[in-house]
Formats: structure tokens, C-alpha cells, sequence
């Protein structure tokens, strides 16, 4: 039996603000330290001003999601954010080979081969690759660094892993409700799992630099991989469930 309910309808585009839509997916289950945990998936698609889209930790692709895109515009971006977020890329970049492909530093060792050769690597100290579209800036743990990123004309803030917010009316396992409740990863109080805070041990001055640097976007919403995204509220919601690192 699944302990989580989907954000259906699923494979399909939905708008959360000017040129921005999400797309909802499957819920997996990835290995935990004893059995595994199961998580709802989300894509963010972003057209930027040349008409090309942008896209961030992409969910299966159907032929359904490709006309949907295809009537957008061309899918120029692909970017996996952190190592636990490339899976369906190759898929996605062999429906869009012109298509450039950008992971955060660390997803190479991880996908080896489902990353292309020609992938680029995201680096916060060189200018963006997306000019002063979107934003981006990197926290780097002992496990892995994700990549943050700010779409300056919509003021939307997408993250993936840094906050996870699973809502209890969507989770249908006492277990795996507790679990993700002890996790602090439970909607309202959602927030950095406890166990990927462990990882960042001894970088409190870079975390408080990551999160001053997102706060001074001021994100009028922050879209989230795994549960309700914050579309009200959004920079409260963002320093309460980030002030562990301030």
C-alpha cells in the first residue's frame, strides 16, 4: 500500500506564476539506513526570456508532457540540483538532444553514466549560466551540495532537498507520518531533514551566508521537491524553516 498520496494530476503543467509552472510525479522510494522512505516528486519548468525552457530535476517524461512543453517552447535546460535528482534526465535529454545539461558538483560520481559526457558542473562563483534570469547559489554539505536557484522576474526560489514540507493529510502510513514528523520534514513545521543537517556539520558560516543570500532575493513564493510548496508567506516560511543554519 502507498504512504503517500500524489499531487495529481500527474505529468501535467500547472502555472504558479508568470513564465513558471510545475509538474507533479510519481511518489519513489529511496533507501533509507533500514528498509526505505517513500517521496512524492516535483518538477519546475521556467521559460526564460529567449522562449526556451528550463528545466529543474526533471520527473518521468510522457508524450502527453512533451506536446505540453513542446507548445511552450524548446527544452534548452536540464538541470539536476543534487546527486539524488538525475534519474529520469536521461530520458528527458534523449527526447531533447540540443538540450544542455547542468548538475550540481558531485552528481557526476553518482550517475556516472546517466549523466552525458557534456554535462556541465553549476559553479556559484562564476557568473549564471541563465544571465541575470535565474540565480543561483550552492550549499555544500559533507553528503552532497545542492544547488538553490532564484528566478528573478517571477521572485520564485526553487529548492529541492534543502526544505522538505510532507503534508500529514497525504500521508497515509502511521510509520512512515511518525518518521517523517521526528524528521522534522512535516508540514507546517517543514524544514532541512535532521539527517542531512548532521552533513553540514562545521560549515555554520557558510550556511548563514547560503541563507542571507536567499532571504535577500525576497522570494515571493519557494517551490519545493517533495510536498506543499510555500505560496504565501514565502520568506517567513523560509527563515523559520531555515533558521537552524542562521
Amino acid at each position: 500500500m502507498a504512504c503517500l498520496e500524489t499531487y495529481d494530476p500527474l505529468g501535467v503543467l500547472k502555472p504558479v506564476a508568470e513564465s513558471v509552472w510545475i509538474v507533479d510525479g510519481p511518489v519513489i522510494d529511496m533507501a533509507y539506513v533500514v528498509g526505505s522512505l517513500p517521496f512524492t516528486t516535483r518538477t519546475t519548468v521556467i521559460r526564460l526570456a529567449d522562449g526556451g525552457l528550463w528545466v529543474h530535476s526533471p520527473t518521468p517524461l510522457t508524450d502527453d508532457l512533451a506536446a505540453q512543453l513542446d507548445a511552450l517552447g524548446p527544452v534548452r535546460w536540464l538541470v539536476a540540483p543534487n546527486k539524488l535528482h538525475f534519474w529520469w534526465l536521461p530520458d528527458w535529454k534523449a527526447r531533447y538532444p540540443e538540450a544542455r545539461v547542468c548538475a550540481a558538483p558531485g552528481v557526476r560520481d553518482r550517475a556516472k553514466d546517466r549523466l552525458p559526457a557534456d554535462a556541465g558542473e553549476l559553479d556559484d562563483a562564476l557568473p549564471s549560466p541563465w544571465g541575470g534570469e535565474i540565480e543561483l547559489i550552492l550549499v555544500r554539505g559533507g553528503y552532497m551540495t545542492e544547488a538553490e536557484f532564484h528566478h528573478v522576474p517571477s521572485r520564485t526560489l526553487v529548492l529541492t532537498d534543502l526544505i522538505e514540507n510532507f503534508e500529514p493529510a497525504k500521508t497515509t502510513c502511521w510509520r512512515i507520518k511518525l518518521l517523517m514528523k521526528l524528521g522534522g520534514v512535516m508540514d507546517p513545521g517543514g524544514s532541512t531533514p535532521y539527517d542531512l543537517r548532521a552533513t553540514f556539520f562545521g560549515r555554520r558560516d557558510h550556511l548563514r551566508r547560503a541563507v542571507h543570500t536567499m532571504l535577500a532575493w525576497s522570494p515571493r513564493r519557494v517551490l519545493l521537491a517533495h510536498g506543499r510548496c510555500y505560496l504565501d508567506d514565502a520568506e517567513s516560511e523560509l527563515k523559520r524553516a531555515l533558521k537552524w543554519m542562521l
